[in-house]
């Protein structure tokens, strides 16, 4: 199992970041984003809510907001997952394997689609443009001003909220 870095949010336990290293072998490799995990009153009957802090170009994940398609946390949850399963294997496995044909970002699903190379190279502009040490330590240390036009708008939207889009 990885190490991660997890921050609470105001000491509360249902509200957290996590530093999320992008997979290597991938155009995302070398990128750390921050994801924002809410875990509803009812987890783990009920899905968390993950949604990415930093931008972050693929096909899957609302660039604005950081919200994430995704089925396993959206529609097929179940109890027997846990966040070791999010951060460890569904959210790699969905950086590994974009789904076009489901897009939140129809820019990246249609670039993918049409120009692969293309796609890659703008995918790794994103990850050091965004997703680097740098920018996420300055996130952190509270230099908002350098971090600010890094950071997505949301950061995760409620299950609620998806169910209604």
């Amino acid at each position: 199992m990885s190490d991660y870095e997890v921050t609470l949010v105001n000491d509360n336990m249902r509200e957290f970041y996590v530093r999320f290293y992008g997979p290597g072998e991938t155009p995302f490799a070398g990128g750390i984003w921050k994801i924002h995990v809410e875990l509803q009153a009812e987890y783990p009957y009920k899905s968390p809510s993950i949604g990415f802090m930093n931008k972050i170009f693929h096909p899957n994940i609302d660039e604005l907001s950081g919200s994430v398609c995704l089925d396993v946390i959206n529609q097929t949850w179940s109890p027997m997952f846990d966040m070791i399963n999010i951060f460890e294997v569904f959210l790699p496995q969905l950086l590994r394997y974009p789904n076009p044909n489901d897009p939140l970002n129809g820019e990246a699903a249609a670039l993918m689609m049409r120009h692969p190379k293309e796609y890659e190279a703008k995918v790794k502009e994103y990850v050091q443009r965004f997703a680097t040490k740098d920018i996420m330590d300055a996130a952190e240390d509270g230099n908002e001003d350098e971090a600010d036009e890094e950071m997505s708008d949301i950061g995760s939207i409620s299950e609620d909220e998806e169910q209604e889009s």
